[in-house]
């Protein structure tokens, strides 16, 4: 999990990123899969670093939660607690 200890990453995101530092797919999903990681909360601490840098309307968050590949459920959470 050292990678979620220096930026928020999704599910997606985090298998991506181990994949290019040459690990197989399928060793990186079976990293993201038993890392332990609550992607509801790795969603909403990405949500934060992009406000602490940019200017983001709750839905233009949404989206680009949902790019960085959040499912739409945890991109709407994610906005829902940054924008409370």
């Amino acid at each position: 999990m050292q990678y979620l200890d220096y930026s928020a990453f999704s599910k997606k995101g985090l298998i991506e990123q181990l994949e290019y530092e040459e690990f197989t797919t399928k060793q990186a999903k079976y990293g993201a899969d038993k890392c332990g990681a609550d992607w509801y909360e790795q969603a909403v601490l990405k949500a934060q670093q992009y406000l602490e840098y940019s200017s983001f309307s709750r839905s233009g968050l949404i989206d680009q939660l949902k790019y960085e590949g959040f499912t739409q459920d945890q991109a709407v959470y994610a906005a829902d607690e940054v924008f409370s």
